[in-house]
């Protein structure tokens, strides 16, 4: 363990690794309002130009079974430092590309270099001290889902005013002043496990045996990321043939969904204060409620409080998010990284289904047959709490 790890966290440090979150995950999502630009402009037809924002996503995906559990491994500032200048080479290539291949490489490339961010989530965690650890955690995802609500509006914006190649060449710039600054001022973290690669690998999936809690936090957290999904899926498709908003409209009601990640430090206060457990209970029911909710303003007409709807499904999220991990990285000091790679995976790979659902759902029914289906997967959630969710039962290992 080295000296940081007996120090509490600046808030200078803290809130740079915020906004290195929000940075890293942003490139994610910049792709999906700028598909229709960019499949014809890199000769990809309109049946494979899906793949442009699916490669980008399958990136994510091995990158956090396959990289992140590396942090329980590697030094954590040398591999966020590669990771970053990964995600750097990716913006750059998908901005130069002029086909589908080389597109398609980098828009891998940047996917699999951006899970920096999920080595930056535990680390912060673990260099804070344990009575602010819940509010370190907070802060930080509060950067993580600005970066991912920001970066549509942002995306159509720059591509409006300068085309969809500026939007990567800008991205590719922030990311580099991210990694200059995370060399300057991040502490390193040694880790001192002696497992070796395939063994830890194998670790991450004996994690999810060995603990309850764990399989139960990515349980929620997958259910609640769906929905999450369906919402920024199917709302867009609502706010342009329910109220008649056009791009700049969208991106302004995505501008104030965002708002929701001003929960982030509430809920993680309230993990520090022991009440992780009621914060994910009032995540779980305060997104049921919002979706039925959502049905009703719809049926309104009202999109102010459509917004408010999108700003309390995303509280929601952040709720149960904080406070689980809040939980999931106090099982085991010396596999933070493993832990949070089992259980992002699993929240990736299921959440991402969302997309699917929600374009399908808003199609067959609108959004009232939209907002249902969100409310079920909360619904869902509520049951596994209250059948499941006991400390004695859930937090030991078995």
């Amino acid at each position: 363990m080295t000296q940081t790890d007996k120090h509490d966290l600046s808030p200078a440090v803290t809130m740079l690794m915020a906004i290195a979150c929000g940075a890293m995950v942003a490139n994610l999502y910049y792709a999906q309002t700028l598909i229709e630009q960019i499949g014809p402009d890199i000769g990809l037809s309109a049946g494979l130009a899906g793949a442009i924002v699916t490669l980008t996503q399958l990136g994510y995906g091995l990158g956090l079974a396959f990289i992140v559990p590396l942090s329980d491994l590697v030094e954590n500032k040398r591999l966020i430092l590669i990771s970053t200048a990964g995600a750097v080479l990716g913006s750059l290539g998908i901005a130069l590309a002029r086909g589908p291949e080389m597109f398609l490489a980098a828009a891998l490339m940047t996917g699999v270099c951006s899970v920096g961010v999920q080595v930056l989530v535990p680390l912060a965690a673990k260099l804070s001290s344990q009575a602010r650890q819940g509010r370190t955690i907070g802060l930080v995802m509060s950067g993580l889902l600005t970066g991912i609500m920001l970066a549509r509006p942002v995306a159509s914006f720059v591509a409006g005013l300068a085309g969809w190649r500026a939007m990567f060449f800008v991205s590719a710039g922030i990311t580099a002043l991210v990694g200059i600054a995370l060399l300057t001022m991040l502490p390193a973290r040694r880790p001192d496990s002696t497992l070796r690669y395939r063994a830890l690998l194998a670790s991450s999936v004996e994690l999810l045996r060995l603990y309850p809690v764990l399989r139960l936090r990515a349980a929620y957290q997958a259910l609640l990321f769906i929905a999450f999904n369906m919402f920024w899926t199917a709302a867009p498709i609502v706010l342009t043939q329910r109220f008649g908003l056009g791009p700049n409209g969208i991106a302004l009601f995505a501008l104030a969904g965002a708002g929701g990640a001003l929960i982030a430090p509430v809920a993680g206060w309230l993990a520090d204060r022991g009440l992780a457990r009621r914060a994910t209970f009032g995540g779980l029911m305060l997104l049921t409620l919002s979706f039925l909710g959502s049905d009703m303003v719809v049926a309104a007409g009202s999109v102010i409080a459509f917004a408010v709807s999108a700003v309390l499904i995303d509280a929601a999220v952040q709720l149960n998010q904080i406070s689980g991990q809040r939980i999931i990285f106090g099982l085991d000091a010396s596999a933070g990284g493993r832990i949070n790679a089992a259980y992002m995976t699993i929240v990736f790979l299921f959440g991402a289904t969302g997309s699917v659902i929600g374009s399908a759902s808003v199609a067959a029914g609108g959004w009232a047959l939209t907002s249902l289906i969100g409310a079920a997967f909360g619904g869902v959630g509520l049951v596994l709490f209250l059948v499941f969710d006991r400390p004695s039962r859930a937090n030991r290992p078995g």
